[in-house]
């Protein structure tokens, strides 16, 4: 099965500005990403970025890269850019990697492509995960989903869902942030507006699932460690890859 993995990369984050150059074992944060992908089965993987520092650190350590439009919403805007530029066909699948996400399993980026392909019903496909601490299930932001007997996700919130007292740690699921789109999927989002339940909420997801687009759970094969958005995170990054190291 061939497929595309493209990684959206912006130079701005708000609470780690800079943040794929930030320093990480010695290299970018978005060359741990870039390598990560290029350890799954995708037959192409680009990095895409509006911006010259982030394009010119993936040059030097030999990736691809596409420089995008600077004024797109969101890294689904800057993937359908890329995907289109690269002229693929409208069923060739894309996976989103995001760029903050340098421990990304490279099985979890062949499961996701995998499971939208092995589900005609769908449009977008993506991974879930068993909260395990408390304090996920509270928190915002841990985006929450459910899904239906057949795998098919009803709705994401960041609130606790499903609502009630036996919500406990092990009773609900996380969403894992990482998609596979058809090409065909990626044309149809990007003409529509935000909708209400994605500008309440902030989460993207929603407005395919307004829209009728069915995206298809799975439980994912293996642990994803949490992208990097604070200084925190990084250092757990940092440790993550020392224990990798020793094993």
């Amino acid at each position: 099965m061939s497929f595309t993995v493209i990684i959206p990369a912006r130079y701005g984050a708000t609470r780690l500005p800079g943040k794929p150059l930030l320093d990480l074992d010695g290299r970018p944060l978005i060359q741990h990403v870039y390598q990560r992908a290029l350890r799954s089965r995708a037959a192409d993987v680009h990095v895409a970025t509006d911006d010259q520092r982030i394009a010119d650190a993936v040059t030097r350590f030999g990736g691809q890269v596409r420089m995008t439009d600077t004024t797109h919403r969101s890294g689904t805007d800057r993937i359908h850019e890329v995907a289109s530029a690269l002229a693929l066909d409208d069923d060739h699948i894309v996976v989103n990697v995001q760029g903050d996400e340098p421990l990304i399993p490279p099985e979890a980026i062949d499961q996701v492509a995998d499971n939208l392909r092995n589900n005609d019903r769908a449009g977008i496909a993506s991974l879930y995960e068993i909260v395990t601490d408390q304090h996920d299930v509270d928190s915002p932001h841990a985006v929450k989903v459910v899904i239906d007997s057949d795998g098919f996700a009803l709705y994401f919130s960041r609130s606790t869902i499903p609502y009630g007292s036996s919500v406990q740690a092990g009773n609900c699921l996380r969403h894992i942030g990482i998609y596979a789109y058809r090409v065909a999927t990626l044309k149809e989002f990007v003409r529509w507006p935000p909708g209400q339940l994605e500008v309440q909420e902030k989460l993207e997801q929603l407005r395919a699932l307004y829209n009728g687009v069915r995206i298809h759970m799975a439980p994912a094969c293996n642990k994803v460690p949490a992208g990097i958005d604070t200084e925190q995170d990084l250092l757990n990054a940092r440790k993550l890859l020392a224990s990798e190291a020793e094993q």
